[in-house]
């Protein structure tokens, strides 16, 4: 289990999360295999998608190369 982060539920993670599971979901890729292409850990990607982890640059630009978008369009969709 990931250590929360003091940032858990900010409305910018949660906003994040949800962006990196609707672009997750709209290609029909589990969690799991995106925490694979990641090289994430699946329990930290499922809390950076619920918005309690306030993930690094690399774990960004890894879990977008995986979904073959960018970080950009990421934080585009979630508003940020």
């Amino acid at each position: 289990m990931p250590i929360s982060s003091p940032h858990s539920k900010d409305a910018a993670l949660v906003a994040f999360g949800a962006a990196v599971r609707v672009a997750r979901t709209v290609r029909g890729i589990s969690q799991e295999e995106l925490a694979h292409r990641s090289g994430i850990d699946r329990s930290y990607l499922g809390a950076i998608e619920r918005g309690e982890q306030n993930s690094g640059l690399l774990h960004l630009v890894r879990m977008a190369a995986a979904l073959d978008t960018t970080v950009r369009d990421l934080m585009e969709k979630a508003g940020l």
